[in-house]
């Protein structure tokens, strides 16, 4: 009888460590395309911005949203109209522009606002804007949970918020802390000290210290808010703009004068001409370049993944997860249907 030997055992399978993909050996994939395809939906479809700027009348608010977007714009013939101005400050009032410059689109909405705290009796006269503010994310809510909704929702949202501080050089009121305090939660807010030309050097330098402590010891947070701050670059590059730049001292103006040969915005004084774009004047360009170029996109991202976010959770933990469905959105719903 011949011996049974035992079968070997099998060794267990151990799983191959995963590649990783060697582009130079498999040749170009293309990856890097998305920014391209991005940049020709993006001119195809436009993009909206929605400012509001807040203050006290006389500050010069409507001036500095003309000059803000005509200086940026209007030089490269982009169809802003020179004598089309911003109307002076009665109401909340949003008025539409449509800009176009390098083949991409962009609407932009001015909300003006009421002559804030120009009244003998201010107290909570920062509800109507807050209440305008929420109106626009409850707009946008009820598009979005539509069941037939629209394939691109129309953006009426806040984006950013200019408030305007008065360049008293002294500190800030009771009310321009009152309204930051409570506006800071539902939009971003960049303080602004309007008319800096009424200041030494030293006393904006001064004022400007001032006012980021009594901002900071009210616990207020202006944009860029310190919590949204993504990475290490991110940090390094808004705590420069936090501790140095803001509140940004700016000169507003949209009439041309003949400055070394050159026509140049700016502001006529009996001792020469104020040019609103020459950062030895004052702080418009840094504002300028801030909104528009280098944070606008942010300034969206931020009022969407945040601001928004915040309403929508509240409203639909408030309401079972849906609005309550009023005429207006029955009526969509069956015309939808």
């Amino acid at each position: 009888m011949s011996e049974l030997v035992p079968e070997p055992r099998q060794k267990p399978v151990v799983p191959m460590k995963p590649m990783g993909i060697n582009a130079s050996l498999l040749g170009y994939i293309g990856i890097d395309t998305i920014i391209e395809q991005m940049r020709k939906k993006t001119m195809k479809t436009g993009f909206d911005f929605n400012i509001m700027v807040v203050g006290q009348s006389g500050l010069g608010k409507s001036t500095l949203v003309n000059t803000l977007f005509k200086s940026q714009v209007s030089r490269k013939s982009s169809g802003w109209n020179r004598e089309e101005k911003i109307p002076k400050t009665v109401e909340i009032k949003a008025i539409g522009h449509v800009i176009e410059e390098g083949g991409v689109k962009m609407k932009l909405t001015v909300i003006d606002t009421p002559g804030f705290g120009d009244q003998i009796n201010n107290e909570n006269c920062w509800e109507p804007i807050e209440k305008y503010i929420n109106e626009q994310y409850e707009k946008f809510l009820k598009e979005e949970v539509n069941i037939a909704r629209k394939k691109r929702i129309p953006d009426t949202r806040v984006h950013c918020c200019l408030y305007f501080i008065s360049p008293t050089g002294h500190s800030l009121r009771p009310l321009d802390l009152e309204f930051m305090k409570h506006l800071s939660k539902v939009v971003n807010i960049i303080p602004v000290i309007a008319k800096a030309d009424t200041m030494t050097l030293e006393e904006k330098t001064e004022f400007k210290q001032r006012v980021r402590k009594e901002l900071e010891v009210n616990g207020i947070e202006f944009y860029p808010q310190k919590e949204f701050d993504e990475d290490l670059e991110d940090k390094t590059e808004n705590d420069k703009i936090r501790q140095e730049s803001m509140p940004f001292a700016v000169v507003g103006s949209d009439k041309e004068y003949q400055v070394n040969g050159k026509r140049v915005l700016g502001r006529k004084t009996p001792w020469g001409i104020i040019e609103v774009e020459n950062l030895n004047h004052c702080e418009f360009a840094l504002l300028r370049d801030f909104v528009i170029r280098t944070h606008l996109q942010d300034l969206k991202e931020v009022t969407h993944n945040i601001h928004y976010e915040t309403y929508r959770a509240k409203r639909l933990n408030d309401n079972g997860g849906l609005p309550p469905m009023t005429v207006e959105t029955e009526e969509n719903h069956e015309s939808n249907l």
